[in-house]
């Protein structure tokens, strides 16, 4: 197995009944109104150089790495802030633009440690990756002039590190900390060469208004912003989508790992209920997964007296068997029962009620989730019919109005609040 390697198609998806043709390096392509150039020449494939852009965040224009030229246009506008009109004949690649891009890419390499392969990010930095695209393999300009090589390094935030050295200012840590958390711990500070990402008024990300939602480790482009327990255990190798252990929202994360070691959890694009975000349960608090009070190993007792005795899978599994039919035996089906926890997934809840009714042969199952929101569902049973939820996630960014009464969804579920 590897990573999954989710595409990035530079600016967000833009929802449009209206379509529209135009011509990209000699290929016509219809896309809905509204789209960027970058994201319709992305949708052909044609994968288009970039640094400030990425699908998560709106259209910034900073980096002017995206060059392109647009037949009867003056310039090389920013194929990220470009929308696509009908007709147009875009160039994403010829000799001109790669020219522009590499000298852009050049001054950002000479304000920019050249510590690769000792870099935490080396092989995971679109810096990296971005400088190969454009075929740069040397600086004209030296590295002996003003630079910011000599920034600090911020460790105070307990998961992540801020090396000021390596940031490109590009933004995109600000932007996410706006757009997807909506948070505002971030700022640009300063003018010109001076300028820098700031938490709150130049403060340590500690004593910020910073979450530790991860939301600007996951856009930063370079190593600036990098979880620390990469830096303690290398890039991972592969990973497995897997569903967040703590509350019902159900974030959907990529779990990255070196052999049956954690490195980090990223949230998943796909997720339909994060749409790639996290809080910062999610996403550093996962240290249970190789705690040393966890327990590995299946284990038995006969009485709570006894001390606990490991057994192997078979053993466990044919005790617990034996225990249920015996208790049913004596007191009568009925006798048996379960319950789930709101932490379960629905596929977990549906296995349980199918053991306890196929194998038990009764109806006594139920889900702590019933418990604290029956209000919830009696209320939605006598508006609508049924108790259940009427909406998906998604329905709440088509609403004018959210009304929100006796809870609290910023703390309760800050992934679900930081999109209203």
């Amino acid at each position: 197995m590897s990573l999954i390697k989710e595409p990035d198609y530079g600016t967000p998806e833009r929802p449009s009944a209206q379509l529209v043709t135009l011509e990209i390096d000699g290929q016509s392509v219809t896309v809905p109104a509204g789209t960027s150039i970058m994201r319709a020449a992305a949708g052909m494939g044609h994968q288009i150089p970039k640094l400030c852009a990425t699908d998560s965040l709106e259209p910034f224009g900073s980096c002017r790495l995206c060059l392109v030229e647009i037949e009867g246009r003056r310039g090389t506008p920013a194929s990220c802030t470009t929308p696509v009109e009908p007709g147009l004949k875009v160039t994403t690649q010829n000799a001109r633009l790669a020219k522009l891009r590499k000298g852009v890419m050049e001054l950002y390499i000479s304000d920019h440690p050249l510590d690769c392969l000792t870099c935490a990010a080396n092989g995971d930095c679109e810096l990296q990756d971005m400088a190969g695209a454009v075929g740069l393999r040397d600086v004209r300009y030296g590295y002996d002039g003003e630079n910011h090589l000599t920034a600090g390094k911020d460790e105070s935030n307990p998961y992540f590190t801020f090396d000021a050295a390596k940031c490109i200012v590009c933004s995109r840590c600000v932007r996410a900390c706006e757009e997807v958390q909506g948070t505002f711990a971030l700022t640009i500070g300063g003018r010109g060469f001076e300028s820098h990402v700031s938490p709150g008024q130049d403060q340590p990300f500690l004593d910020s208004e910073c979450v530790s939602c991860g939301a600007c480790v996951q856009a930063c482009p370079t190593a600036t912003l990098q979880e620390k327990s990469v830096i303690a255990l290398g890039q991972p190798k592969r990973s497995v989508v897997t569903t967040c252990a703590y509350c019902g929202v159900g974030c959907s994360f990529k779990a990255e790992l070196n052999g049956n070691t954690v490195v980090r959890m990223v949230p998943y694009k796909d997720g339909q209920a994060n749409h790639g975000h996290s809080c910062v349960k999610g996403r550093f608090a996962w240290g249970y997964a190789a705690h040393k009070d966890r327990i590995t190993k299946p284990m038995i007792r006969a009485s709570i007296q006894d001390p606990w005795k490991e057994v192997s899978w078979d053993e466990a599994i044919d005790y617990a068997a034996a225990e249920f039919k015996r208790i049913q035996a004596k007191y009568g089906r009925n006798a048996v029962g379960g319950i789930t926890s709101s932490r379960c997934t629905n596929e977990e809840t549906f296995l349980v009620q199918k053991l306890i009714r196929a194998a038990f042969g009764n109806n006594n199952v139920d889900t702590c989730a019933r418990v604290c929101h029956s209000p919830t569902g009696y209320g939605l049973k006598t508006a609508f019919g049924t108790s259940a939820g009427t909406q998906d996630f998604d329905s709440v960014l088509e609403a004018d109005v959210i009304l929100v009464i006796g809870a609290n969804p910023t703390d309760g579920h800050p992934v679900f609040a930081s999109r209203l």
